[in-house]
């Protein structure tokens, strides 16, 4: 089989699982890396955020893309530079001042990953006819989805596996709860204990860790977490914070819209019960853990103790303490820890928590080194197999580049029937922009504050299992239908499959029902309409940027479709405070209306998406 005829098979899903790791790796295993390395939330927080910059403004680069040379080139090489940068990233991490180095090297591979999107999705809509293109969409939205589980999963699995291979030997311990009234005994010794005989270990104040399910009173557990705090940065085994103080004044914005806005609209909408008003004196218990060496440590050397729930009941959560160090100085004072269990848990369960203090650059260093291993294979691989369709050709026929530059951007808005694809492009999703930042929370807040009084566990298997399984299916589905009679026939269908189902979030926060199965079923009708209905939102965009320059166009309308999302979505918390979740999901109803009347005035082909002829 020729380059020109090779099966889509051969390569779209390994170029859309390509092109999801360096996004998951920037924005998700780089958080988890840094907290392993010892940086502070602020600095993560702030750093990596800007780490999405790249993907924000892809559509203003996007152009060169189509400028410069064939995708199959621009993908071939990014593959290239995001090995390169995953390589830079491992030879760094073990050198003093890797957080530069490292950022430096995270910044090339997110630019060269923006610049795979654009030239992968571009290659798709070149390398595929309108049929295959409907068919395929489901799949490489799969793949992709694929890719992000590998990140989050495997990957960080591969790196706390090899953590463990070195330092002492892991640290590990369970905690249970018992709905007995119990409540623990809260052992605070700050003695300075002896050396012990036998080989350097971890040594743990009890053998025995039981947490009442009784709640505990707010107040008492704050006394407790502010003392352990205060220990554990007097003993230096955690960095001590600073306070920062704000006395900044209401902004004019907050003076003079959002605030009498506010004001009007819980007027109008807000909710007027003593619940809301009330705050809860109320908490989940806590177990605190103390823990130490064995013996003492050789001056000047650290050994750094990083605990994480290792397997068992997700509502059992460290609060404090998840990062400990220990020197000559402190070897032999405890160090604590608080194991605090999620306030909605009532019954008798248990977790196990492991304490890992290998070499924690080096075990990152290799993740990184297989990551690029990875990407080179990809390189490879995409060199020999993927086609070489014969519009896949520059843009550019002149050197005028600049003027050819801006032309393009120009050109994407000069297409007919522009004005209702950009209110297709930011409308089509304005319900679901709003409901998908609050749909967990409603999940897990408290019967008392409206919500359905989920424990994080369950969400967690709603959404990470059940939820992601009917989006999938929806997704393929949607694409398999699209292929057999076009955009045009199924669009109705999907924009009512995006939209009606979100109708059962209204009835579960006036139901609010307690049976699990009920809950899971709702939330999974939903996300199969979003999988179903999310189909002719990619294929409307593939669509519309059909022309001299497919690529950049379409980049361009991914940029509005995240302006699309981002907005709505930034509002919807404020809004959900003031007039509660049953008239929020009300609104979100309301909010489907315009894509509706988007959808009445699009021009699109009939034929488009099906199978012609041979």
């Amino acid at each position: 089989m020729g380059l020109k005829n090779r099966s889509p098979w051969a390569w779209i899903p390994t170029l859309y699982f390509a092109e999801g790791i360096p996004y998951v790796v920037v924005m998700t295993v780089s958080v988890i890396m840094y907290k392993r390395l010892g940086i502070s939330n602020t600095d993560i927080a702030l750093y990596t955020s800007w780490l999405y910059l790249p993907w924000v403004i892809k559509p203003f680069w996007s152009p060169i893309v189509d400028l410069i040379k064939t995708k199959r080139w621009w993908i071939v090489i990014m593959q290239l530079f995001i090995g390169a940068g995953l390589a830079g990233i491992a030879l760094t991490i073990p050198a003093p001042g890797f957080l530069q180095y490292t950022l430096a090297f995270f910044w090339l591979m997110a630019f060269s990953s923006a610049t795979h999107d654009i030239a992968a999705d571009g290659f798709y809509m070149l390398g595929l006819d309108e049929h295959k293109q409907a068919f395929f969409v489901g799949i490489r939205s799969t793949f992709y989805r694929l890719a992000m589980i590998t990140g989050q999963g495997l990957l960080i699995i591969l790196a706390g596996s090899l953590e463990s291979k070195t330092g002492l030997e892991p640290l590990r311990f369970e905690v249970s709860s018992s709905t007995s009234d119990k409540i623990s005994n809260w052992d605070r010794n700050t003695n300075e204990f002896e050396n012990e005989p036998g080989n350097q270990r971890f040594i743990i104040n009890s053998n025995e860790h039981i947490i009442s399910t009784e709640k505990l009173n707010t107040e008492k557990a704050n006394e407790i977490k502010s003392w352990v705090k205060s220990q554990n940065e007097q003993n230096q085994h955690i960095e001590a914070e600073q306070a920062i103080t704000s006395t900044a004044s209401p902004s004019w914005w907050a003076r003079n819209i959002s605030g009498p806005l506010k004001e009007r609209l819980k007027k109008a909408w807000g909710k007027n019960d003593l619940q809301s008003q009330a705050v809860s004196q109320m908490t989940g218990n806590i177990e605190l853990i103390g823990l130490r060496l064995s013996s003492p440590l050789e001056t000047g050397e650290n050994v750094v103790l990083n605990l994480g729930r290792r397997s068992g009941d997700k509502n059992f959560n460290i609060i404090h303490g998840e990062r400990l160090v220990f020197n000559d100085q402190n070897w032999n004072k405890n160090a604590w820890v608080l194991v605090q269990i999620d306030p909605k848990l009532g019954k008798a369960s248990s977790a196990t928590f492991e304490g890992l203090s290998g070499n924690i650059p080096l075990a990152w260093s290799i993740t990184f080194y297989v990551l690029t291993g990875m990407f080179v294979i990809f390189f490879i691989y995409h060199r020999f197999i993927l086609p070489k369709p014969a519009t896949d050709v520059p843009v550019a026929e002149g050197g005028n580049i600049i003027g050819e530059f801006v032309k393009t951007f120009v050109s994407f808005f000069k297409k007919k029937n522009l004005g209702a694809a950009l209110a297709f492009l930011l409308l089509f999703r304005l319900g679901e922009s709003q409901l998908v930042k609050l749909a967990s929370p409603f999940l897990l807040d408290s019967r008392e504050s409206s919500g359905l009084g989920l424990t994080t566990s369950d969400v967690g298997v709603i959404y990470g299992t059940i939820g992601i399984i009917f989006l999938t299916i929806g997704g393929i589905l949607g694409g398999w239908l699209a292929s057999k009679k076009g955009l045009k026939y199924w669009i109705w269908w999907m924009t009512i499959a995006i939209n009606l189902p979100n109708v059962v979030y209204v009835y579960l926060s006036y139901a609010t029902p307690t049976d699990f199965t009920i809950i899971a079923s709702c939330v999974a009708i939903e996300q199969f309409g979003y999988g179903f209905g999310f189909t002719a939102y990619m294929l409307f965009m593939i669509y519309f940027s059909e022309g001299k320059s497919k690529t950049a166009h379409f980049a361009i309308s991914t940029g509005l479709m995240a302006l699309g999302m981002m907005i709505p979505g930034m509002v919807s918390g404020w809004l959900q405070e003031i007039v509660g979740y049953q008239n929020f999901f009300i609104w979100v109803l309301i909010c489907t209306i315009p894509g509706f009347f988007a959808i009445k005035f699009l021009k699109i082909d009939s034929s488009f998406g099906i199978k012609k002829a041979e």
